[in-house]
């Protein structure tokens, strides 16, 4: 018990520091203790009938965020409702329209600098350029002590763990031709299936506010 306590205190002076360097590259950005607490702030930030999308984010699934999205008063764009390959782009590709997009990121620095490694390009794209507003939520345990770290922890944990993530799952195409899909560890590959063609470092919210950030302690996501 005193052993909880102690890292949820170490965790809420780390976050009001986190924060402050967030709000200074102009993020707005929120600090929550639980998980339940997060989803609550997430959905409150979300108007009714906006355009909501979002990308891959096992962290908003978690959070039963997407689930109250899918059924609540918002229009939402989900590549999971195609029946085709191509109606799955077309939606993908209106993600960039929406008024919000979900997601979280694979890493990020106590000063601020956000990391997210992704596939195919979209996530990353939505993130920095589209949306009208983004909402990521980030737990504690992403949170590393320099950018250079947290490019290591996206690379070489986050990457790899997300690469048995999506061979467990059978409605995605298996990814076999990586090296971490063989050893589990980074390879800078250039297979055809890497899901790490982009690698972006996000450091600033150019338009204040655009992005918002709601951290939180419990582990979410990988």
């Amino acid at each position: 018990m005193a052993g909880d306590i102690s890292v949820k205190n170490r965790n809420k002076l780390l976050a009001e520091r986190v924060i402050k360097n967030l709000k200074a590259r102009k993020f707005d950005a929120y600090y929550t203790e639980t998980a339940q607490e997060a989803a609550q702030k997430v959905l409150s930030l979300i108007p009714a009938k906006a355009s909501v999308s979002w990308g891959g984010t096992q962290t908003m699934e978690e959070l039963k965020v997407l689930e109250a999205v899918r059924s609540g008063d918002y229009n939402a764009i989900d590549r999971d409702t195609a029946k085709t390959p191509e109606e799955r782009q077309e939606l993908m590709h209106k993600a960039f329209f929406a008024d919000v997009y979900l997601t979280s990121f694979n890493a990020m620095s106590e000063d601020g600098v956000l990391i997210n490694i992704d596939g195919m390009g979209n996530r990353v794209a939505a993130i920095a350029y589209g949306p009208k507003s983004v909402i990521a939520v980030v737990s504690m345990n992403k949170i590393c002590k320099t950018t250079e770290s947290a490019r290591d922890r996206a690379r070489n944990y986050a990457a790899p763990v997300n690469v048995q993530r999506c061979n467990l799952n059978p409605h995605f195409a298996q990814i076999t031709g990586t090296p971490c899909s063989k050893t589990g560890s980074c390879g800078d590959c250039t297979a055809a299936d890497c899901i790490c063609s982009y690698i972006v470092e996000t450091r600033m919210s150019k338009v204040p506010g655009r992005i918002k950030i709601i951290l939180v302690d419990e582990p979410l996501g990988i």
